[in-house]
């Protein structure tokens, strides 16, 4: 994967026409601060992001419906202070 430092982006924002994916770097810091995609990309990274949302909003429901069981079965149990032992 091609790589590009924040200062050449400021310098050079041509370079970013040339490549489907870019990692982002800090040079200072050494750190990745993110990824550059082409738009030709957008509808595909749409996709993912609903399907992400969507099996987020599942899992919160489930969560939902298992600690409105749980106070239930017992009132005195706060299910977000369970300790996972």
């Amino acid at each position: 994967m091609n790589t590009i430092s924040i200062s050449d982006i400021q310098k050079k924002l041509h370079k970013l026409d040339d490549f489907d994916i870019i990692e982002v770097i800090d040079k200072k810091r050494h750190t990745t601060k993110g990824y550059f995609l082409n738009k030709r990309y957008q509808a595909l990274v749409e996709f993912l992001v609903k399907k992400q949302d969507a099996k987020k909003e599942l899992l919160l429901k489930e969560f939902k419906n298992v600690s409105k069981n749980i106070t239930k079965i017992n009132p005195n149990i706060d299910i977000l202070k369970l300790d996972a032992d």
